[in-house]
């Protein structure tokens, strides 16, 4: 599956066990390779306490293992 960086800002992210963790801002790619090592997601205002780094803006930064699924919403796995 390929996407813009552009069609996935602004989307929602969830766990695959339905966990809503917020929208991405942005990802973090390894220049070298060119594989996103990071998502940057704006937290859920009602997003219990998750044991996630956090950068100097707040937002979440999630490892990129593979998404699940894109359409309405962004399914990351995490595992």
């Amino acid at each position: 599956m390929k996407k813009f960086v552009t069609e996935l800002r602004g989307k929602t992210v969830m766990t695959s066990d339905g966990l809503i963790l917020g929208t991405i801002d942005n990802l973090v790619i390894e220049t070298d390779t060119g594989n996103v090592q990071h998502l940057l997601v704006v937290p859920s205002e009602d997003l219990p306490n998750v044991n996630f780094e956090t950068d100097a803006q707040g937002r979440l930064i999630l490892p990129f293992k593979g998404m699940k699924s894109v359409k309405d919403v962004v399914v990351l796995d995490l595992k």
